[in-house]
């Protein structure tokens, strides 16, 4: 299954040198064979947004048929040492953006982090002109050094002025490179509050000409994703740059410590301290523990839309399926076995060719701008990379959960990055490498 050019029919595939070297209606011969009758054979999934990105994270995620995992939203500050971490010692493929949050933090001398706690300098501080071309220098450098896109967490840093935000998106169209972002809240407008976060930057892409791509959005949206989606729709038909993802999951995790928990957080959020819930004891919180673990910091679950809403999104043709995970939160390990045997089988929300195109050659075409060897990705095509997820269509579902989120998911039989097969007869093959970084040209 192709959504790229929609093939839905049975073929041989011919393997070599890492790429698809044959496409046919009669079979082959090989050194090795895999017998796929009766399973789905399809490119390898695409993740856009996986924070989690360790060794064990990338184990999980092959697991649940992804070849290709990329930190797009939060990013880093050092792009250079980001990649040479992982250079030659990954199973499946990488890649990152430069971070405006992981910036800022550096630039207004927080400590390192993965977001800024509420009350750090890179959450309350609005930046001085100087400070606001220090940003631009090192997103500027983040860029050079190969960053695939420019990531935003705007609700996390929400000191940062629509004209910083602006001037990063400036930097970010000269290197076409595509602005991941999770968009501000305001706090004056409950359901809608929404709606003006995401008129900011897209006025911000309008503006400057820089791609854009709204992450999370039925979490970000909650009753009013239906709205976003609406605008994200009317803006691409306008002309501009505009894609968009989400997760399958009614709860999302964020850290405690962050400003999405300053005062008011249960009227902006439409939640109170019950829809938390602490990974590591599984205890739904109260205030008294919601202030003891606030002051530690950590990952919280946040129950908080309802499931009308998550389908609503899978469903919707504009969509990218995008993880958001860690291996604390179900998505981490679950979030593709469960659209392909939740949303496109039980449910039958969508078909499952779309499903497919949603994780495979529409994440590919974000990045194929910036990233050329994405046109080789999210395709099965004569010279595409040999990137396959094989599984059973009927069998194929998440296993992880709140509780025990770190659980395989079901049904991915195969999965062959650059043609080397790290998943063999649902196993995990333990050190194989094949994974490159996914980057942009260096000049």
């Amino acid at each position: 299954m192709d959504p790229a050019s929609g093939l839905d029919a049975v073929r041989h595939l011919g393997v070599a040198r890492g790429s698809i070297v044959a496409i046919t209606e009669t079979a082959l011969t090989g050194r090795a064979v895999i017998d796929a009758q009766g399973l789905v054979v399809a490119p390898g999934f695409i993740d856009l947004h996986q924070h989690g990105q360790t060794q064990e994270d990338y184990r999980y995620k092959a697991l649940d048929g992804v070849t290709t995992v990329l930190e797009l939203e939060v990013g880093t500050a050092d792009v250079a040492r980001w990649y040479q971490e992982r250079e030659q010692k990954s199973p499946i493929h990488f890649g990152v953006s430069v971070g405006h949050i992981q910036v800022r933090m550096a630039v207004m001398g927080d400590r390192p982090d993965f977001l800024p706690p509420a009350h750090a300098n890179g959450a309350v501080q609005v930046a001085t002109e100087s400070q606001i071309e220090e940003l631009k220098q090192q997103i500027e450098r983040g860029l050079q050094q190969g960053a695939v896109a420019v990531g935003f967490g705007i609700q996390y840093t929400p000191s940062a002025t629509p004209w910083e935000i602006l001037e990063m998106f400036r930097v970010a169209a000269k290197h076409r490179a595509s602005c991941h972002v999770h968009l501000r809240s305001k706090r004056d407008q409950d359901l809608e509050r929404s709606i003006s976060g995401l008129e900011e930057i897209i006025a911000a892409a309008a503006i400057t000409g820089a791609p854009l791509h709204v992450v999370h959005v039925q979490s970000s949206g909650g009753r009013s994703t239906h709205r976003l989606l609406q605008m994200i729709e009317e803006a691409r038909a306008h002309g501009l740059d505009a894609t968009t993802e989400c997760y399958p999951y009614a709860a999302g995790m964020t850290d405690i410590r962050s400003a999405i928990f300053d005062d008011g957080w249960q009227k902006l959020m439409g939640i109170d301290y019950q829809n938390l819930q602490w990974p590591a004891t599984g205890e739904r919180l109260t205030a008294e523990s919601f202030a003891r673990y606030r002051k530690i910091g950590g990952l919280v679950i946040a129950h908080t839309n309802p499931e009308e809403v998550v389908r609503l999104a899978v469903a919707n043709p504009l969509t990218m399926i995008a993880s958001d995970g860690f291996l604390q939160h179900p998505r981490g390990a679950g979030t593709y076995a469960r659209v392909l045997g939740h949303y496109a089988r039980e449910v039958k929300a969508l078909s499952l060719m779309a499903a497919l195109r949603k994780m495979t050659i529409m994440p590919a075409q974000r990045l194929e701008q910036r990233a050329p060897m994405m046109k080789k990705k999210g395709r099965i095509q004569v010279g595409a990379d040999a990137d396959l997820t094989i599984f059973d269509a009927e069998r194929i579902i998440d296993r992880s959960t709140y509780e025990k989120p770190a659980q395989p998911s079901d049904g991915i039989r195969f999965v062959l990055v650059q043609g080397v097969p790290v998943v063999r007869d649902r196993q995990f093959q333990t050190s194989l490498t094949p994974g490159r970084a996914v980057r942009a040209s260096i000049p």
